[in-house]
């Protein structure tokens, strides 16, 4: 299995090579890098396609501890990983959480930013209101473990409701340990407010948002489009939060036209 050791972490992720342009897929807060399988069957033709493990979740956590970090810390992570992989310039694609860390790439590493793709995600904090219910989530989950009934509310957040991969996430979920639980939600909680900071990204940006996300209202992410210089917004009818994973045709569709106009 590929890692790559830099910035002092051991980093799990896929390459799928080859002399085209790069792009690099970050993942959602609970997810893993496969969530990006479609999208890498999608390009992988055109695009060398690049999918990481961030810190806490998948292949790259540490099952026994997770050291508090923000995601700038994040950022680092992916420009050091690309410079291992010797590109000097990607495409950055996020959803949800990978987002946060790619626009914080943007703005601490603009060099390597080629373009964003930016999924279900937005600049500002946590709603206060949703965070109530994710907190009172992950609370029970730390200290019952994950529950039948909340395996079934993290997939209403993160899938939406009747999505046929769900079990096999729910699967995945119940090997979370409390360690890397608590810090990657407490990193997600804690974040700052960077909107005010939007218009400093120049690159050209595609915003893609569930029509119904629950996690992230579709508010947010045109707030985000609307201080960003250059983005456009795709809503994608029927779709969640994890947009790009239970809805890849309409996604791969508006990612294939705005990555051939670059």
């Amino acid at each position: 299995m590929p890692f790559a050791h830099v910035n002092g972490q051991k980093l799990y992720y896929e390459d799928t090579g080859g002399d085209g342009p790069a792009i690099i897929f970050s993942h959602g807060l609970l997810m893993d890098s496969s969530m990006f399988a479609p999208q890498v069957q999608a390009l992988r033709g055109t695009w060398r396609c690049i999918s990481w493990d961030e810190r806490g979740h998948g292949r790259t956590a540490d099952p026994a501890q997770c050291a508090p970090f923000s995601y700038y810390d994040s950022a680092d992570d992916l420009a050091a990983l690309l410079a291992h992989l010797g590109v000097r310039q990607a495409v950055l694609a996020g959803m949800s959480q990978g987002g946060y860390l790619s626009l914080r790439c943007a703005l601490t590493h603009p060099e390597i930013v080629r373009a964003l793709v930016l999924i279900d995600t937005q600049a500002l904090p946590e709603d206060p209101a949703k965070m109530v219910g994710h907190q009172a989530l992950i609370e029970a989950w730390l200290q019952g473990g994950l529950s039948d009934e909340i395996a079934a509310a993290v997939a209403h957040v993160i899938l939406g409701d009747g999505w046929p991969g769900t079990a096999a996430w729910q699967a995945k979920w119940r090997q979370f340990t409390p360690a890397n639980l608590l810090q990657c939600f407490t990193t997600l909680g804690t974040r700052d407010d960077i909107s005010a900071r939007l218009g400093a990204i120049t690159v050209p940006a595609l915003v893609v948002h569930g029509a119904i996300d629950h996690a992230i209202d579709l508010e947010r992410a045109q707030a985000m489009a609307d201080g960003l210089k250059h983005a456009k917004v795709v809503v994608v009818p029927g779709a969640g939060h994890a947009a790009n994973l239970t809805h890849p045709d309409p996604v791969n569709a508006a990612l294939a036209e705005f990555l051939g106009a670059l």
